[in-house]
């Protein structure tokens, strides 16, 4: 530690004694300069203390001294940071650096010290600049930039020189020659030693190098180069820089060689990383050197072996004029990997940097061979790799290199586009644009190879690709500077060659299809590395650069813009060669794509046309370059985006169906692109067969332990089944274990199931079931089954599974499977059971046992032979006779059984010796035997009783054994010996065994004293049991026998006895009294009435009787009955036992008169009737029984009197036979129908009846309830209101009879009328209602009647006028435009036609179903009113946007190709019964344009020969040539001409042998009149030059119009046998071709048609998919199974909606026939709806003048009204209203601030309103209605918001209270003007509710359940019409013509054979072949005849 004091150690500080010293600095001066820094110095003080060979202990004795520390003094030493110095520290310390001289360590700084650096660059500011400024950016390896800074300095080197510029790059890696190095060489100029110092610079550019004095060199005085194409001037060595970064970048040593021509010296100069170091170590000056100056060729001073090299670099000097070389050495390892491995990579960069100084201002053009096109460039750089190990070297010439971006762009292009860039000062920049075109399959654009450097990875099919997009992202424009790459800055576009926003002409990726570059000039800065511009783009934005377009080299001052758009466009049209997507089929979405955005949509199409090719749905193809490749057939093709027909595109998807099927059975989608071309059907189709081949077909089943089961074997229960091993093999038999899939993928494994099936009688029962798994070793192997112990057949079952899903099936088909079928029956008898016993067993009675044998299994087994049962018992001694056998069962019979039954139950064990279980117990109960004998108690004689007491006896039957037995019919039978009044008595004992007897009491007559009698008992029914007697003494019975009745008076002494059924006469009312009775014994001895027998007592009189006055003898009195009528019943009695009675009979007579009584039969009568009954009167007593008290002279004395009563009719009599008075024809005239009061009187007698008076009988129909009248409606409309009718009697009451019958009656013959029901009865009310469903008329007032008639008698009707309107939306006609002036060609479009429906007022009627108009076209003139059957059909197109909406348009509708007159017609489907047909427009199609000369039948191939027979000779005896066009209909009328006949030979053939024509001509030439030419009797003259076999054409010329001619090949031969035979040959050529013409045709029909099928299959099967997506997320797919469970759901929602529908709702009942008119919105009542019920009630109140009034939109809907209904309707047009949008707030709120606090809510009221259609003009009507009006709550509230509004100075508006107040605008409220009414009141004008959500929500589900149910059905339907053409397709018939298509065309060929001597004939375009059978069909739209058959137009 530099710590010191003088002469002693002071406390706490130690001293530093260090005496060792440093030697490090032994020989350098040291010098330290020392601040003094301690506390007491107030200024700090520094000096300089010289430390050079110093220790540390003699460094601090002189700062002591310098500083005058004293010895004594503690000090330390540090540096600036506070280290402080010891012996270690004070050895590193350097020259010049600042110590401080401290008290302590941490002490503080009394004042600041300064401290003197040095900040010389470090070395590593060279050797490391490289690595900072050529970094990795981009994905590009850096290397080839520092290169191409040492070619910048070669190329700028070698500017000046004539001939070639060589640039010889060498990687010297051969170990062999010393170190590795790299070389870079040029021939330039060289460099002096000046030059070569300036080089060796930093930083020293060529702009400052003329004021560096000490650097002076040839560089002074630098002058820009001249302006050159491209800025192709190299000169790029600019600042420095370059040179230096890029040498320490690669390595770590630069050695330069160089020899300027102006010297004979070659100099060097060495650069390293070393020297730098060793430099720095050694304190000397880094940044000098040395320069070593020596002859040319001279390597003297190489002498280390690692530099090798430089002697042979150094001996190629010789020779050289000028030259340099920079050589590098310690090239770093990874660089030198780098430069070996990707040799062709950095070379390709380096070719791209330079590609316009190696090839020229145009560039590397392959097209253009070196011959004629010598290199326009004598720049040469090559570069050379040499290896270690004898390789050869790898040289390459950057001019050779062919796959640089820059030779990439050039020769992918297809076109250019020059431009240059005026900017600021010399700033020049030349600009290029190249086309790279779409070629097929494949963008142009060439790939950039640092994205693509490694193998191009497969796409993944699942992959999105919508278009290779060629550029992408990447930017337009490489620029170049001076001609060089910068590499790092691009441009990505301009404005005005930027892809537009707009919808423009040339499609959007065509701006991805071209590339750029732009030449700069050194006016535009870069960076120093040369890998960027600073700010060129920014330049080039600016708004003052300028860009014109150069066209040879001149400036075009022209709109850049759109002179691009417009190259750019003709370049896509002339050079782009895209894919043709065409058979549009429709639009689908693809959920297999992950972006959910590109999901949809997806244009279908059925084939494509590529690169010449055509490829079709159901085409075979394969695919290249995916993993596995894909065999299949074509399902569609897919293109994203919208698009309809035709398209061109430059990509897209194809479906493909996996094959084969049954192995992948599933569609997957590739892109076009990966469609093997090359690929042939046969090798497909091989390929598809190799593959079918893999799958598994039968199951092979072996029994390893050699134990196999037969079919159909049996085998005792118990036989174990197996061990089973099962293999699965292929049709190549060989064994599989999973099912093959391609490529790599992991099959899917398959599983064995075994299962075993008893067929029990109840059914079949799985009793083994396992799941094999493959093993290698064993296949699938099953376990030995031994549970198999079930009786009857069963079956194995093998399947094979998957292992998936346990399917059994793979694509539609059966995995193999195997059965077994066999029989299991029983064993041997093991054990046995015994049976159930016949029950009951009874005591000596014999019975059976029954023994059931069971083998081990319990399953019934036969016993075994000589089997001996053993029966044993401890209670009972049992028996038995023998035994039986019956299959089984094994009986012993004969068993008995005796004993006493002292115990229940009996145990009986069963012995069966022999067997493995021999014994079995059974318990028995046994029951007594049969009847044996009688017992009879009591058994004492004899036994004594009293007559009318019971005499008991019991009874007991008993069995052998003395038990009480039971038995069938056992009855004991007990009879009194001669007492006959006594019956027999009897009792069962068939179930308990015994019974009691006698158990009644004795009934003997007349037992005045004792009797003795004899009972015996006996068994009828069982004759052997003895019979048992008793003997019994019976005495009289001292009980009551009789009772007796009497009446005692008090003035009689005898008593008046009762007899029995004695009749008295007495006073109805009185009372009978002082009656008494008397008892007797069967002794007829008084007995005394006890008060025990006097309870006994009863009389039938009164319930209550006193208990004394019995006692005493006393009865009762009797009470009279009031009614003198009948007789009454009165009875005495005494019960007991026995019970006995006495009886009398009251007779009640009347009493005295005391009433008038009146007797109605009837008690209602209707008004003016009679009453149909007669009211009798008589005098009654005070009990209302008739008395005599009226007579015959009564009568004059009765008086009648009612309301209402006539009295004319009224009659009163006497009735003798009644003895009554009787009133008849009581009527009422008079008064309302109810309860009316008659008096009848008769001296002081009267009484009151109540009548009830009905209605009169009904008169006249009234109506109490219906529409407004008079009636407005639509015609053929109905009335929505019900009529109400009420039938009346002349009164006007009321008067149901439903026996009235009302109709509705028409009274014009012009008024047709429909309703619900045309007559009906009335119901009980008399009511009946009527809902006008239909009122048909024409326009005008009719009157209608509601009549009825009943009986005879008329009523009178009501009539009703009716006011009958046109209905604006009904169809009544159709009217047709189209230009009637337009030529019709055939095969053309038709005009436009447009359909106006028209409705009865005229007007056009919207909102028609285009589906609904259909138009019929067919051939032919006009006939009757509809047309023929086969007319075809044509649907209407959509209206555009500038069409009108109103009208229905037919366009792009397909001309007949038939010229000739056809007739049109349009009909619309009104109803489903009603069709509107318009009148039939008759067109004339004419021929198109003449294409052609030709035949209407092609003729037969002539063949002639040359002898003297002119038919021999002739080759055409008639044919008619006519001019045609392009659809073989005749096009040349007014044409007239000649038609010159030639004859042309075959190739090969010399025109002198020509044959010729008769008459020796070679030219004959026939009349052309109208188009038409007749050829006759054309033939050949005799002796005519030709070759045999020879095929010559005759040419028919017609010399008008420029056209094609006609040309009929014929056979020349020499005999005119050989003609005979080919003639023949020839015709049934002709026939065949025709035939297979026919069959191909058909084939191709039925094809396009299944494959137009398999389309709308898809679309419908999407479409059901789609809805039933929309019904999931709905939750209503859960029972839609169906079409009847989706009919059932829509039935279910439609009850749910009628029942919404049918609860009351607030309904407006404002009739509304306008609505429907055109421009009418409807009544204003109709046109909103108001939830609330209050605020309805008042809106409507409020606006009740209103809400009767029509709204239209114009005025002349309004006048028209006005006009109709003759001014009684009040209307308001809309385009008179003045309205004007009012988003004001309430009143109380002003700028968003409330005024002041509301209470009620207030609400504007027009803002309760909902409109359910035209909102907007809805709007203006209740606005202009309503205004400003306010709803709120209540009175209290409204004057509160209108004093608030008032005072706040605001006018306040009208307002309204939920209550039904209102406040006018002038502040007025009250009265009833101010008050609304019930809403009853209001009859119906209100507004209605609206209906509630839930209904929408249904009619929502009804109308998607409806969408689904027709996506379904037609889905179905779709789908049965592809089964049964697919299946028509493969029936025998059309199998058959295929087997004819193939014979034929194996017998054309044969018949080809033997025409070999000149080639077949192929059809000739100007033949149009037809079948003769159909010479004028006329092609329809094809996808029409592609759909479905259909006539053609004949």
């Amino acid at each position: 530690m530099a710590e010191k004091q003088s002469q002693s150690k002071t406390a706490g500080l130690k001293p530093c004694l260090t005496s060792s010293s440093s030697e490090l600095f032994a020989d350098s001066p040291r010098r330290i300069r020392v601040f003094d820094c301690r506390p007491e110095k107030k200024q700090v003080r520094d000096e300089v203390v010289d430390a050079s060979a110093k220790s540390l202990e003699e460094f601090l004795e002189d700062v002591s001294k310098v500083f005058s520390v004293a010895k004594k003094e503690t000090y330390v030493l540090t540096t600036t940071d506070r280290q402080v110095i010891d012996e270690s520290v004070f050895d590193k310390l350097d020259d010049g650096i600042t110590l401080q001289l401290l008290r302590t360590a941490d002490q503080e700084l009394p004042a600041a010290t300064q401290e003197h650096i040095k900040y010389v660059p470090h070395y590593y500011t060279l050797v490391q600049s490289g690595m900072y400024e050529y970094y990795a950016s981009e994905g590009q390896k850096s290397l080839p930039y520092a290169f191409a800074e040492l070619i910048d300095n070669s190329l700028s080197a070698t500017a000046k020189r004539e001939g070639k510029r060589m640039i010889d790059i060498r990687l010297l890696f051969d170990e062999g020659q010393g170190k590795h190095a790299v070389a870079v060489i040029d021939n330039g100029c060289g460099m002096t030693s000046k030059q070569l110092n300036n080089w060796a610079v930093y930083r020293l550019s060529k702009f400052n190098r003329e004021s560096s004095a000490p650097h002076h060199s040839d560089h002074a005085g630098y002058v820009r180069p001249d302006p050159v194409p491209r800025s192709l001037n190299s000169d790029i060595s600019f600042f420095g820089v370059g040179g230096k970064q890029a040498v320490f970048y690669i390595g770590q040593s630069a050695q330069i060689i160089t020899k300027p021509a102006t010297s004979p010296d070659v100099h060097e100069f060495v650069m390293s990383k070393e020297d730098f170091e060793r430099k720095a170590k050694n304190k000397e000056d880094i940044y000098c050197g040395v320069i070593r100056n020596r002859k040319a060729g001279d390597s003297a001073h190489i002498v280390a072996e690692d530099e090798l090299f430089l002697r042979s670099l150094i001996a190629e000097e010789d020779g050289k004029d000028s030259f340099t070389a920079v050589v590098i050495t310690g090239i770093q390892s990874d660089h030198i990997t780098y430069l070996k491995q990707h040799f062709h990579l950095w070379t390709r960069e380096l070719a791209h940097i330079y590609h316009y100084y190696v090839h020229g201002i145009h560039g590397n053009e392959l097209s253009q061979s070196s011959k004629d096109n010598p290199p326009q460039s004598d720049v040469d750089i090559q570069i050379t790799l040499m290896e270690k190990g004898g390789k050869q070297p790898r040289r390459v010439n950057l001019r050779d290199i062919t796959t640089d971006m820059q030779t990439l762009y050039i020769n992918s292009s297809a076109a250019s586009f020059e431009f240059r860039v005026q900017a600021q000062g010399e700033a020049a920049v030349e600009g290029l644009i190249r086309y790279h075109p779409f070629l097929y399959d494949r963008e142009t654009y060439p790939q950039d190879p640092y994205t693509s450097t490694g193998p191009a990875e497969e796409e993944d099919d699942e992959c999105l690709v919508l278009n290779p997009e060629g550029r992408g992202k990447r930017p337009i424009f490489e620029c170049f500077w001076n001609g060089r790459l910068i590499p790092y800055t691009t441009v990505s576009e301009f404005e005005w060659c930027a892809r537009q926003k707009k919808a423009a002409a040339v499609p959007a990726e065509c701006y991805n299809r071209i590339s750029g570059v732009l030449f700069t000039n050194d006016c535009f800065p870069v960076s120093t590395n040369k890998l960027t511009f600073m700010d060129l783009e920014l330049q080039l934005r600016d708004k003052d650069t300028i860009f014109t377009r150069v066209i040879n080299g001149q400036d075009q001052r022209v709109k850049i813009q759109r002179e691009f758009t417009s190259w750019l466009k003709e370049c896509h049209e002339q050079f782009d060669k895209q894919i043709k997507f065409m058979g549009f089929q429709g639009v689908t979405s693809r959920t297999d794509v992950s972006t959910k955005r590109l999901q949809h949509p997806w244009a279908r199409f059925s084939s494509i046309k590529w690169d010449g090719k055509t490829y079709k749905a159901g085409q075979p193809v394969k695919s290249i370059k995916t993993l596995p490749l894909l065999f299949g057939t074509i399902k569609e093709f897919l293109l994203y985006g919208d698009h309809e027909g035709d398209v061109f595109a430059t990509g897209g998807y194809v479906q493909i169906a996996l094959q084969p099927k049954e192995l992948y059975d599933e569609v997957r989608t590739i892109p076009i692109l990966k469609i093997d071309r090359q690929a042939s059907a046969a090798a497909i189709k091989r390929n598809i067969e190799d593959e079918l081949a893999k799958l598994p077909v039968q199951l092979k089943v072996t029994w390893p332990e050699g134990t196999p089961w037969s079919e159909f074997e049996t085998r005792p229960v118990g036989s174990p089944l197996g061990p089973i091993q099962v293999e699965i093999l292929n049709k190549r038999g060989e064994g599989i274990s999973k099912l093959p899939v391609c490529g790599n993928a992991a099959g899917r494994k398959f599983l064995m199931e075994l299962k075993v099936i008893w067929h029990s009688p109840k059914g079949d029962i799985q009793t083994n079931s396992h799941i094999g798994v493959y093993s290698a070793k064993w296949d699938y192997w099953f376990k030995k089954m031994e549970n198999l112990n079930k009786l009857g057949k069963y079956t194995l079952h093998l399947q094979t599974m998957l292992n998936e899903n346990n399917a059994t099936t793979w694509a539609g088909k059966q995995l193999p499977f195997y059965s077994l079928s066999f029989a299991l029956k029983e064993g041997n008898a093991d054990t046995f059971s015994v049976g159930a016993l016949a029950t009951p067993l009874h005591v000596g009675v014999p019975f059976s046992l029954s023994l059931e044998l069971k083998d081990e299994f319990g399953h019934p087994a036969p016993p075994p032979p000589d089997l001996k049962p053993k029966l044993e018992c401890s209670t009972l001694e049992v028996t038995h006779e023998g035994t039986s056998v019956n299959g089984t069962t094994f009986t012993i019979k004969g068993v008995r059984a005796r004993g006493s039954l002292t115990t229940k139950v009996h145990t009986l064990k069963v012995v069966l010796e022999g067997m493995r279980y021999d014994s079995q117990s059974v318990q028995i109960n046994m029951l007594p035997g049969l009847p044996h004998s009688l017992r009879v108690l009591p058994d004492s004689e004899p036994i004594t009783i009293e007559n009318r007491t019971a005499l008991g006896f019991k009874v007991e039957v008993l069995d052998v054994a003395g038990n009480i037995t039971t038995h069938n019919k056992l009855i004991v039978r007990c009879q009194l010996v001669g007492v006959p009044e006594v019956p027999m008595e009897a009792v069962d004992c068939s179930n308990t065994g015994m019974g009691q007897l006698m158990s009644k009491p004795l009934q003997l007559k007349n037992v005045k004293t004792e009797q003795l009698i004899t009972v015996m008992f006996d068994l009828p029914n069982h004759q052997k049991v003895k019979c048992v007697e008793r003997k019994v003494r019976v005495l009289p019975s001292r009980s009551v026998s009789r009772v007796e009745a009497y009446r005692l008076d008090a003035d009689c002494d005898a008593p008046m006895v009762l007899i029995n059924m004695e009749r008295i006469d007495w006073t109805a009312g009185d009372t009978l009294g002082n009656l008494f009775y008397r008892l007797y014994d069967e002794g007829e001895k008084e007995i005394p009435i006890s008060p025990e027998l006097a309870q006994k007592m009863k009389v039938n009189w009164s319930a209550n009787m006193k208990g004394v006055d019995v006692a005493k003898g006393r009865l009762p009195p009797v009470c009279v009955p009031t009614l003198a009528a009948g007789e009454q019943f009165y009875q005495v009695a005494f019960k007991g036992q026995p019970s006995v009675e006495t009886s009398f009979i009251i007779v009640p007579r009347p009493d005295e008169p005391e009433l008038l009584k009146a007797t109605l039969k009837e008690t209602s009568v209707r008004l003016g009737d009679v009453l149909s009954g007669n009211i009798y009167l008589e005098i009654t007593d005070q009990y209302g029984n008739k008395t005599d008290a009226l007579s015959a002279e009564s009568v004059k004395t009765i008086t009648v009197k009612a309301e209402g009563l006539d009295t004319s009719s009224l009659s009163i009599k006497w009735q003798n036979n009644t003895q009554s008075v009787c009133i008849s024809g009581v009527r009422f005239i008079d008064g309302a129908p109810g309860q009316r009061d008659v008096r009848f009187a008769w001296q002081r007698y009267e009484e009151f009846a109540r009548l009830r008076v009905n209605p009169g009988r009904p008169t006249k129909i009234t109506i109490v309830d219906g529409p407004e009248m008079p009636v407005q409606v639509l015609n053929g409309e109905g009335v929505d209101m019900p009529f109400v009718l009420q039938l009346c009697d002349e009164w006007g009451n009321p008067s149901p009879d439903q026996r009235v019958v009302i109709a509705v009656m028409a009274l014009s013959p012009q008024l047709k009328v429909k309703a619900a029901v045309m007559s009906q009865p009335v119901n009980s009310e008399g009511k009946a209602t009527f809902t006008l469903t239909q009122i048909s008329a024409p326009k005008g007032e009719y009157k209608l009647e509601f009549g009825a008639g009943m009986n005879s008698k008329g009523i009178s009707s009501s009539t009703v006028l009716v006011n009958v309107l046109p209905d604006p939306c009904k169809p009544v006609k159709l009217a047709v435009e189209y230009d009637t002036s337009a030529f019709l060609f055939a095969g053309g479009n038709f005009p436009v036609f447009t359909v106006t429906v028209l409705s009865e007022d005229g007007g056009a009627v919207r909102g028609i179903n285009p589906a609904s108009l259909s138009m019929l076209l067919w051939k032919g003139q006009a006939s009757g009113q509809q047309p023929p059957a086969e007319a075809l059909t044509l649907k209407c197109c959509k209206p555009k946007k500038t069409e009108k909406q109103d009208c229905l348009y037919f366009r792009d509708k397909v001309i007949p190709e038939c010229a000739g007159k056809y007739t049109i017609q349009f009909a619309l489907s009104a109803d489903k019964h009603k069709v509107i047909w318009s009148k039939q427009y008759t067109i004339g199609v004419i021929p198109t344009k003449t294409v052609k000369l030709a035949p209407e039948d092609p003729p037969a191939t002539p063949v002639v020969s040359n002898n003297n027979v002119l038919a021999n000779r002739t080759l055409v005896q008639s044919l008619c040539l006519k001019i045609m066009d392009e659809y073989h209909n005749p096009a040349g009328e007014g044409c007239s001409g000649q038609v010159v006949v030639s004859l042309k030979s075959p190739s090969g053939c010399s025109d002198k042998d020509l044959p010729l024509f008769e008459g020796k001509v070679s030219r004959p030439s026939y009349p052309l009149k109208n188009g038409e030419s007749l050829i006759k009797d054309l033939a050949l003259a005799e002796n005519s030059p030709g070759r045999d076999g020879t095929e010559y054409i005759l040419v028919f010329q017609a010399n008008v119009l420029e056209l094609p001619p006609f040309e009929l090949p014929f056979r020349f031969y020499n005999d005119v046998e050989n003609q005979r035979q080919m003639s023949a040959l020839s015709q049934k050529k002709d026939r065949l071709s025709l035939s297979i013409d026919v069959y191909n045709s058909l084939f191709d029909t039925n094809r396009q048609l299944i494959s137009e099928l398999k389309g709308q299959l898809q679309l419908a099967e999407g479409k059901e998919r789609q809805l039933k997506s929309e019904l999931n997320k709905k939750g209503l797919t859960s029972s839609l199974r169906d079409i009847a469970a989706i009919d059932a759901q829509i039935h279910q929602k439609r009850t749910e909606m009628e029942q919404i529908q049918r609860q009351p709702r607030r309904t407006c009942s404002i009739p509304d026939p306008f609505r429907t008119s055109p421009d009418v919105l409807g009544k204003v009542a109709h046109l909103a709806k108001v939830e609330e019920d209050d605020a309805a009630k008042v809106i409507s109140w409020h606006l009740l003048g209103d809400m009767d009034c029509v709204v239209t939109v114009t005025t002349v809907a309004a006048r028209k009204i006005y006009d109709d209904t003759q001014g009684r309707q009040q209307v308001m047009p809309l385009e008179t209203v003045f309205w004007k949008s009012n988003t004001r707030p309430l009143p109380h709120i002003r700028n968003g601030m409330t005024i002041f606090a509301p209470v009620g809510n207030p609400v504007f009221a027009r803002d309760l309103l909902i409109y359910p259609q035209y909102a907007d003009k809805c709007q203006m009507v209740f606005g202009s209605l309503l205004g400003d009006t306010i709803l709120i709550d209540d009175l209290d509230s409204a004057n509160h918001y209108r004093k608030g509004v008032v005072q706040s100075k605001i006018q306040c508006p009208t307002l309204l209270t939920r209550q039904g107040d209102r406040i006018r605008s002038n502040g007025k409220f009250g009265g009833l003007q101010n008050k609304a009414p019930p809403v009853e009141k209001l009859r119906g004008h209100v507004f209605g509710a609206p209906i509630p959500r839930d209904y929408h929500e249904a009619s929502g589900h009804v109308e998607l359940l409806q969408q689904y149910r027709v996506a379904l059905e037609k889905s179905q339907m779709v789908r049965s019409d592809y089964d049964a053409h697919v299946q028509y397709l493969q029936s025998p018939e059309m199998r058959q013509k295929e087997q004819e298509l193939k014979e034929h065309k194996k017998e054309l060929q044969d018949i080809e054979k033997q025409l070999a001597s000149t080639p077949v004939r192929t059809p000739l375009k100007s033949v149009v072949k037809r079948p003769r059978s159909e010479p004028e069909q006329c092609r329809t739209p094809s996808k029409r005849a592609r759909m479905k058959p259909c006539r053609l137009l004949d």
